[in-house]
């Protein structure tokens, strides 16, 4: 489960030259966001806390692993932080086949601050945005999860409208019991009426 401390954003930068890392850290800076730097694709692997928000901005050309083979394997691994190529070898044809595997922008070698500050707080944005709906949808699972398993049986007609007492004749059950059941699983979930719970479920596949 994401926690909600990882929630602050980073930024990575990923170049085999020094000069380049040096002058993207201080644009990124400059607008506040934190960095981290890396000569090569191999070292973001090994290094990197993938579970913070933000996001990749990856050179095309690397010595050993290319900017294009990571977003592979990244792919591969789930690991889905936006990425945003800088290249100065780029053509149509490159971008466009690392936009479809998921970068979220294409930069040309050099690219004007303007163009480079506002392209990484896109990307961190999203990426914030992406995550902190996950952190919900994981907390709320986590509540039903704690509900008994009678409890979990109940929540699903409840929120489908049924009447406490239709759903104890199907779940042969005293009507009593029904609403002590509910009472129980309102509270644990924090919410007060059948639409709410209703929007609960649904907002985590249950219905």
């Amino acid at each position: 489960m994401i926690e909600m401390k990882k929630l602050s954003p980073l930024v990575r930068l990923v170049d085999d030259d020094e000069m380049v890392l040096r002058s993207e850290s201080f644009l990124v800076r400059m607008d506040g966001w934190q960095t981290a730097e890396y000569s090569s694709a191999e070292e973001f692997l090994e290094r990197d806390d993938f579970t913070r928000p933000g996001c990749v901005v990856l050179d095309i050309r690397m010595p050993r692993m290319s900017g294009i083979e990571l977003q592979s394997i990244m792919n591969q691994r789930n690991i889905d932080l936006p990425i945003i190529f800088l290249t100065g070898h780029g053509d149509i044809d490159m971008a466009g086949s690392s936009m479809k595997k998921g970068a979220v922008d294409f930069l040309v070698k050099p690219p004007s601050e303007e163009r480079f500050q506002e392209a990484v707080k896109t990307a961190v944005e999203k990426d914030i945005a992406n995550k902190t709906i996950k952190f919900e949808k994981q907390s709320k699972e986590a509540l039903f999860e704690d509900l008994t398993p009678r409890e979990q049986e109940i929540a699903l007609p409840l929120a489908k409208g049924s009447a406490n007492k239709v759903i104890a004749i199907d779940l042969n059950i005293s009507e009593q019991s029904i609403k002590k059941y509910r009472s129980s699983l309102m509270g644990k979930l924090g919410i007060r009426t059948t639409v709410e719970l209703n929007e609960f479920l649904r907002s985590i596949g249950r219905l």
